[in-house]
């Protein structure tokens, strides 16, 4: 290993060394040898880390697996605070040897990661399922039940029918499943994580498809949230087709209008 140079040993860092070789680089005394090998050991050091919060994420899916209870799905949605666009709720079920673990609370990633996350999410996951409400439901029902419809529709639809459902602070009537609700699931369960991701990644594609046909309001960048700039769009421009006419200040905007 010392006939390596330094470029070389970087090189075999990235692609892995058994423990021995490890233990010949921690011998030798080039500084640019014990930098390279610093900045592996750091690194490693992280992945092993998320990889233990990753298995601390499947502590309800583990007590459910353990009881017999194979198909667990995990529920959240996307999109009940914008005043523009529809609500995305998504339903997930992971196979036990799930092991992306990169999975977390759709909030704490890029938008990159998650578009990465959702290939790998999609390929793994037994079933995968959205449902929508868009913003004519959401002003007709109101932005919670119209949360809840949209649930149950990716539930009804899923592939396998769930024996689990976990969802993100919230509960559901007429569903013929158990449900656990938990504060903050996208945080503390892989299932509704990933099901976190796949309905961010479904909205915000939804969106950069409205921003073309409604340009103007930079649904592209604001997701339909009410930024200084989406608002100066609507007193400039009016009330678009995905607007929620419930939603101040799109409420307000329209009785000036009428």
């Amino acid at each position: 290993m010392s006939k390596l140079t330094i470029k070389e040993v970087k090189e075999l860092l990235e692609n892995g060394l058994s423990k021995k070789q490890l233990d010949e680089l921690r011998q030798d005394e080039r500084k640019g040898v014990q930098q390279a090998l610093a900045t592996f050991e750091r690194k490693y050091a992280k992945i092993a880390q998320k990889k233990a919060e990753f298995q601390k994420r499947f502590y309800y899916e583990d007590a459910f697996w353990n009881d017999g209870i194979e198909y667990i799905a995990g529920i959240d949605e996307v999109g009940r605070g914008p005043i523009a666009g529809p609500v995305v709720t998504a339903a997930v079920i992971l196979p036990k040897d799930f092991d992306v673990y990169e999975v977390n609370d759709s909030k704490q990633l890029s938008p990159k990661k998650r578009e990465e996350l959702y290939q790998l999410i999609l390929q793994e996951a037994l079933a995968v399922s959205i449902g929508i409400s868009d913003n004519k439901l959401i002003d007709e029902v109101n932005i919670y039940q119209a949360d809840k419809l949209a649930m149950k529709h990716a539930i009804k639809n899923l592939a396998i029918k769930p024996q689990q459902l976990i969802i993100d602070a919230m509960d559901l009537e007429d569903v013929d499943i158990p449900i656990l609700s938990i504060i903050k699931g996208d945080a503390t369960s892989n299932s509704v994580a990933a099901a976190s991701i796949v309905a961010k990644v479904v909205r915000d594609r939804m969106m950069d498809f409205y921003d073309e046909i409604y340009p103007g309001y930079d649904f592209k960048h604001n997701a339909g949230y009410p930024t200084k700039a989406h608002v100066k769009a609507l007193e400039e421009l009016g009330i678009s087709p995905i607007h929620r006419k419930s939603f101040e200040p799109v409420k307000s905007k329209l009785k000036s209008q009428n």
